[in-house]
């Protein structure tokens, strides 16, 4: 007996561990339950409260209008009216000088004795170079020039003796053989004179050829000779000069934009390593296309300035012309297989594409060249969102 009361003692016990575990979980369980009705509540309370707080009066009057007036996008829109745009063509290329003078030796040469100038001389025409050793060519014309003092020596004899025999055939002593004789002889002798003056005369053209001399008033560029170098026609080009320091850009363009050049296009021509602008213009254009580049040169003359030094590079700015036309934001301008178009806003506020004819591309915008007069309202930005017809509301841009 005592064995079974043991027993079912302890089948008491285990039956009521198994209960209060029972109830300890349906315990938690309606915990859980009501955390969850007080956090919806208090969601509820939330959401009632921020509408609470909306006006009354507005409330009262939303409606469906509202709600689709809500839902109509705003675009910014501006009346571009019509402008002068001007067309820019811009280059780069290589300073040289205008008109290169080379200059070397023109006759017979010899050894240099001085030089007389540096590059960056300027010279006026016809001024000393260089100089050439002449201490040969000198004796020459030393010679040379008494040879005609002998000359006229004998011719003014001649003379002499022609006018006394003039006036002694009156009285029958000279024939008039003998007269012509002396006058064949004093022509003679005027004839040997005018000879040795222009020996003389030949030898000292000579001898200033000697003289490396500026053709022109210019700028010497470079200098290519030194004392004590032997120098003939054959030596090459000694000096180069720039007539009158005038210099130009000669830049490579494409035959698009040589198209749209003509001689007197204004200029400006910055060098490369410096923020210095030339005023210039173009006084040549290209004749030819070089068919491989498909490039021509245009020509820019510039005012001598040391800045501008031959061989340098520099870019150019070329005010090719102008036109009347309307610009925009190349934002406001789109494109599809149709072609170019914008969007402009009519009198109902709703959106209405309009095909144009479009220019050139610059900082400024795009140079519209049909389809608008500058009067519309033209979409500038979101026309990529808009479709023909939509209602918007346009927000006016003041057009600078």
């Amino acid at each position: 007996m005592n064995y079974e009361a043991g027993m079912f003692g302890r089948q008491e016990r285990l039956e009521f561990t198994g209960e209060e575990t029972t109830r300890k979980s349906r315990r938690w369980l309606w915990i859980v339950a009501a955390a969850i009705v007080v956090v919806g509540a208090l969601a509820f309370f939330m959401m009632s409260g921020s509408k609470s707080e909306a006006p009354k009066g507005a409330a009262g009057k939303a409606g469906p209008a509202d709600a689709s007036q809500s839902q109509i996008p705003t675009v910014t829109v501006a009346t571009p009216g019509r402008r002068t745009i001007e067309t820019i063509v811009t280059g780069t290329g290589s300073l040289a000088a205008r008109r290169e003078m080379p200059v070397g030796v023109v006759g017979e040469g010899g050894v240099v004795t001085r030089v007389l100038v540096e590059p960056g001389s300027w010279v006026g025409k016809g001024a000393v170079l260089a100089t050439v050793d002449r201490s040969v060519q000198a004796q020459t014309a030393e010679s040379l020039a008494a040879s005609v003092r002998v000359a006229q020596a004998d011719a003014r004899l001649a003379q002499s003796e022609l006018d006394r025999a003039q006036r002694l055939v009156s009285n029958g002593f000279i024939s008039k053989a003998d007269i012509d004789r002396k006058t064949a002889t004093r022509d003679q002798a005027q004839a040997r004179v005018r000879v040795a003056q222009a020996q003389l005369a030949e030898t000292q053209a000579r001898n200033r050829r000697l003289d490396i001399r500026a053709p022109e008033a210019g700028l010497v560029l470079t200098r290519q000779v030194e004392p004590g170098q032997i120098v003939s026609g054959g030596s090459g080009v000694l000096f180069r000069m720039a007539m009158a320091g005038q210099m130009e850009l000669r830049t490579q363009l494409s035959e698009v934009d040589l198209q749209r050049l003509r001689p007197g296009a204004q200029a400006q021509v910055t060098p490369t390593g410096t923020t210095q602008t030339f005023k210039g213009e173009v006084w040549q254009v290209s004749p030819v296309i070089d068919p491989q580049t498909r490039q021509g040169i245009a020509r820019v003359s510039l005012s001598y300035d040391p800045a501008l030094r031959p061989g340098g590079f520099a870019s150019a700015r070329i005010i090719a012309g102008g036109l009347t036309a309307v610009m925009l934001p190349q934002s406001a301008v789109q494109s599809d297989n149709d072609g170019n178009f914008v969007y402009i806003i009519d009198d109902k506020n709703q959106a209405v594409r309009r095909g144009v004819t479009t220019g050139d591309v610059s900082e400024a915008g795009v140079a519209i060249t049909g389809g608008l007069n500058g009067s519309e309202r033209v979409v500038l930005t979101a026309g990529a969102f808009l479709n023909p017809g939509q209602k918007v509301i346009p927000n006016l841009q003041k057009s600078k």
